[in-house]
């Protein structure tokens, strides 16, 4: 077997960047494109792709943000003005969020599970395919993602979820280790080599 030494270094120091350390640039349309294309090659179990892509940009970000400060205000009228500022800067932390939609549904063949599972990958992989064009990446929800209030906001339909909001652009930050778990916390063996 041939290692894959820049795909081997890459993984040991892949690092997710708060969104908030993110500024312009942000890819460019066609960056965007390939992005999602490098994104879309996951494990689809029966071919059925139970996820889809839906891209903000532009000024569009600051709307969907007031709107989200609407829903919130909603339910809690008494958000700090910290908080009121969070809401509404939550799609323009970042030049790009590209969220991924889960359409994971019963099928006759393919367990739902692995369609969510497939959902997953995209999204790791979307997270790859923003570093492997130049850019910084991190793969959030927050909670207008499990609120169906936001959906027709946000641009996802009756029956699906959201399996995440990939936030994109780059940074001056510094990029920082934080810790990871011992394998002697994570393995369990079963046999002998």
């Amino acid at each position: 077997m041939t290692e894959n030494k820049a795909l081997k270094d890459y993984m040991a120091v892949r690092r997710s960047i708060p969104a908030f350390q993110m500024r312009e640039p942000g890819p460019a349309k066609a960056e965007i494109e390939e992005l999602l294309r490098l994104a879309s090659r996951v494990p689809d179990h029966g071919k059925l792709a139970p996820w889809r892509f839906i891209v903000y940009r532009g000024a569009e970000r600051a709307r969907i943000g007031e709107e989200l400060l609407k829903l919130r205000l909603a339910v809690e009228p008494n958000l700090s003005e910290e908080l009121i500022q969070v809401e509404k800067t939550r799609f323009t932390r970042a030049p790009v969020v590209i969220a991924v939609i889960s359409k994971a549904a019963p099928h006759a063949k393919i367990p739902e599970w692995e369609q969510l599972m497939s959902a997953g990958a995209v999204c790791l992989n979307t997270l790859f395919a923003a570093n492997a064009i130049g850019y910084v990446a991190n793969w959030l929800t927050e909670w207008f993602a499990f609120d169906e209030r936001a959906y027709p906001l946000l641009g996802v339909n009756a029956g699906e979820k959201v399996a995440g909001f990939i936030h994109v652009g780059s940074t001056d930050f510094p990029v920082t280790e934080r810790p990871r778990p011992e394998l002697s916390e994570t393995v369990t063996w079963v046999g002998e080599a």
